[in-house]
């Protein structure tokens, strides 16, 4: 069975920075992509950032660029979120998710939530102003 288990979540001043970890079992997740994801209360989970198997092309929407980075160990089957400079927008809850991904890589096929084929059970971010 395929679980995809967050950790590292928390409460945080803003400016402060938190590590997400997630740490998948179950099968072997080569050729998969990897990708954030959260949701807010009252809002539509929304994509944070995503990183091919091969950890060469990564993915963020506009609102994380340069505060946050996306990386993987492949030898841990772990997936991490670096979050730097937080804000209380990004208050939220952080799912990670997981999907084969074969061929050219472009950020529709990594952004769009209904692709994935795994997805984790979210872990909170509380950011406070």
């Amino acid at each position: 069975q395929v679980q995809l288990v967050e950790s590292g979540g928390g409460l945080v001043q803003a400016g402060g920075s938190l590590r997400l970890s997630c740490e998948a079992s179950g099968r072997t997740f080569s050729g998969y992509a990897m990708g954030w994801f959260r949701q807010a209360p009252g809002k539509e989970r929304e994509f944070v950032a995503a990183i091919t198997w091969s950890g060469g092309n990564t993915f963020y929407t506009d609102s994380v660029k340069g505060r946050f980075t996306i990386s993987r160990d492949n030898a841990k089957n772990t997936v991490y979120l670096q979050m730097n400079s937080l804000k209380p927008e990004d208050t939220a809850v952080y799912y990670c998710a997981a999907r084969r991904l074969v061929g050219v890589v472009t950020t529709a096929r990594v952004s769009t939530a209904r692709v994935y084929d795994y997805w984790g059970q979210g872990t909170q971010v509380t950011v406070s102003s």
